[in-house]
């Protein structure tokens, strides 16, 4: 073989490899055609299915953008009003719980004070009355006892226990 058979044999590969590229090539350039086409496709559906919530959705935020807005305000005045109604009814608890402790210490004197005039009423008739009572029962012992003593009628028999009812019952006589 001689040289000139070499490079006619490799020009051939060379030239062989070429067209095996260009076909490799114009392969991937038709692949890539079609799927440009298929994403623009895919794109258009896209674009045609969401533009129209894009709209509708822009369109409900400039609708709504004001009454947000004014809820918001509305909602933040109503927190002020519940903040100063709070400390007023705060004010109100504490002069009420001032006022229950006045009374209730007013009642617990006024309570005092008549169980004291009750304590001293119930002394007072204990005395008053306890004194008399006690002086007429020793009387009543004393007659009693001058009465056995002169002969009545006894409840036993037996002297000797009448004896010490007598000596019993002048110790009562006041």
């Amino acid at each position: 073989m001689n040289h000139e058979t070499l490079l006619l044999i490799c020009i051939a590969l060379i030239a062989l490899a070429m067209c095996t590229q260009a076909i490799v090539l114009l392969a991937i350039f038709v692949g890539i055609g079609k799927a440009a086409k298929s994403i623009k496709q895919d794109v258009g559906e896209i674009k045609s299915s969401v533009l129209p919530v894009l709209g509708t959705t822009r369109d409900l935020f400039t609708r709504l953008a004001p009454k947000v807005e004014s809820t918001v305000t509305d909602v933040a005045e109503l927190a002020k009003t519940f903040r100063a109604q709070a400390a007023d009814v705060e004010v109100s608890v504490g002069q009420l719980l001032t006022d229950v402790r006045k009374q209730t210490t007013r009642v617990d004197s006024m309570l005092t004070g008549a169980l004291d005039a009750l304590d001293k009423a119930s002394a007072y008739v204990v005395k008053t009355v306890g004194k008399p009572v006690r002086q007429l029962s020793g009387i009543m012992a004393s007659l009693k006892a001058f009465v056995e003593a002169m002969g009545g009628p006894s409840r036993s028999g037996n002297s000797h226990h009448r004896t010490e009812e007598v000596a019993d019952d002048r110790d009562l006589f006041v």
